[in-house]
């Protein structure tokens, strides 16, 4: 499957559960094992678990392979591995605490509108990493 389907598919499937704060980065250039890391929010464990649900369903609806799902039992962060595209679910203490963005924000994908009606809901803290990853 193509990685802008596979990522257009995953963004669908996020906001169709109200996933907030979301975010895709570029890997493709770094030392890694995936083409794109995507970072979302949701407000509890049921949504967090939600999300990766639905993103596994949607996947798996167009034919592509979910390779493994972590921090389901949890429910505070989940990752869910689909080969080329790394799916990171979590509680907005827990991304806040632990900051993915700093790490994967080399370069983030721009998004069409349509896929970034959240965008304006972004903490500052992620605008500012935007901001950094653009010079």
């Amino acid at each position: 499957m193509d990685i802008r389907r596979k990522q257009r598919a995953v963004l669908e499937a996020l906001e169709g559960v109200k996933g907030r704060d979301i975010q895709v980065f570029n890997t493709a250039r770094l030392p890694s094992m995936f083409e794109r890391v995507v970072i979302a929010s949701g407000d509890s464990n049921r949504q967090v678990k939600a999300l990766a649900d639905r993103v596994r369903e949607r996947v798996r609806e167009l034919g592509a392979r979910v390779y493994g799902v972590e921090g389901e039992s949890a429910g505070e962060w989940v990752l869910v591995d689909l080969g080329d595209v790394v799916v990171h679910i979590m509680h907005p203490t827990v991304r806040e605490f632990y900051n993915l963005e700093e790490i994967w924000g080399g370069k983030t994908v721009r998004l069409k509108q349509a896929v970034r009606k959240n965008a304006g809901k972004a903490r500052p803290r992620a605008k500012a990493a935007r901001r950094r990853a653009r010079r």
